[in-house]
């Protein structure tokens, strides 16, 4: 008995250990919680998630203020500053949807602004950091992790590429690990996973512009795409949130009821006038997230990854850190990734801003 014990133990514990020191950045607690999902506990993890998150409902009360962005004073650099959004509750906080610029580089005109909102009328301490990049003056690529879309092998490390660090302007997540995207993944030449038809898909085309749609009818192959990540299905379309994100029938945004855990979320989207925003923050449900982005002006949007240690958005002050030794400042003060999370490898996909 106990060396059948020790024949089943064995391949189970080279399994994890491979799991732990896998290449790639990664917590052990994720990388744990993958592993159990590898091995067929995906239906246990999603469970507990459901129940955990749904029972700890965020706080109505304000929200901490060490959870906020620290408010800049004085003008940005010259260049077209977004107009204000329009706060959900009242009264505004300090600074609560009026934009200031991001990732300054010396000389460029600003292209990169952040702000915040609270999207939830019912728990108004939750708070969602937004950032909005003016696509006629960055270029967005889509970088493959040492994990996914498909393990090792693809160009660049994982990471920012040293050779476009002196002009990156921010980093952010991307989709759900592949196999519960419902959709594809296609960047440097090659098709990792089959895209979808009718997945909201993010569209990088050969300028480093991003466009959000439905695959199939919104956009689509062409010779100017250049890489294309999808995730689920789209949450604001043609100018209207998708109706039933409360209900997530058939699963089209995920496991059941995941819709509704209060969670770190985030998502991705475009404006009317090409545009493009990122929201993400904790304590979201799938209506609150994309609340975020409506208010953001998205008129075409999907969510990105959820959970903690998934969701990380930083931009980079190039007055302050030479590009040999930038750090990141994350949207929000309570993201939980290392500031050099993507400028070193990592185990997930990600999306890397420069500017042009």
């Amino acid at each position: 008995m106990a060396l059948l014990t020790i024949a089943l133990l064995v391949p189970v514990t080279v399994s994890y250990i491979r799991a732990l020191t896998y290449p790639g950045n990664a917590t052990v607690l994720v990388r744990t919680v993958e592993w159990v999902r590898d091995h067929g506990g995906g239906p246990l993890v999603n469970a507990a998630e459901n129940l955990y998150y749904r029972l700890h409902a965020p706080a109505d009360g304000p929200p901490d203020p060490q959870s906020l962005p620290t408010v800049a004073k004085g003008a940005p650099a010259p260049g077209t500053v977004p107009a204000a959004l329009h706060t959900l509750l009242a009264p505004a906080l300090p600074g609560e949807g009026r934009w200031q610029q991001a990732s300054a580089i010396a000389g460029s005109p600003a292209s990169v602004f952040t702000t915040f909102v609270r999207p939830d009328p019912n728990h108004a301490s939750v708070v969602a950091g937004v950032a909005r990049f003016d696509q006629n003056l960055v270029a967005t690529r889509l970088i493959a992790g040492t994990r996914e879309p498909s393990g090792l092998g693809w160009p660049g490390g994982s990471r920012v590429p040293p050779q476009v660090r002196a002009s990156l302007l921010a980093t952010f997540n991307s989709g759900f690990t592949m196999k519960d995207a419902n959709g594809g993944f296609v960047a440097d030449g090659r098709t990792a996973v089959p895209l979808r038809d009718g997945a909201a898909s993010a569209v990088i085309d050969t300028a480093g512009k991003v466009r959000v749609g439905a695959w199939g009818r919104d956009v689509g192959p062409g010779p100017d795409v250049v890489a294309v990540r999808q995730n689920l299905d789209l949450v604001i379309d043609h100018g209207q949130v998708v109706p039933g994100l409360d209900v997530n029938a058939d699963g089209r945004w995920g496991s059941a009821s995941n819709q509704l855990q209060y969670t770190w979320r985030s998502g991705l989207g475009v404006t009317a006038d090409g545009g493009l925003v990122y929201a993400g923050g904790a304590g979201l449900t799938l209506s609150t997230l994309t609340a975020a982005l409506a208010d953001a002006g998205a008129v075409s949007a999907m969510e990105l990854d959820i959970h903690s240690q998934m969701v990380d958005a930083f931009t980079y002050d190039h007055s302050a850190h030479l590009p040999d030794h930038l750090t990141g400042t994350p949207l929000l003060p309570s993201m939980p990734g290392p500031a050099d999370r993507y400028l070193e490898s990592d185990q997930r996909d990600f999306f890397a801003v420069t500017a042009r």
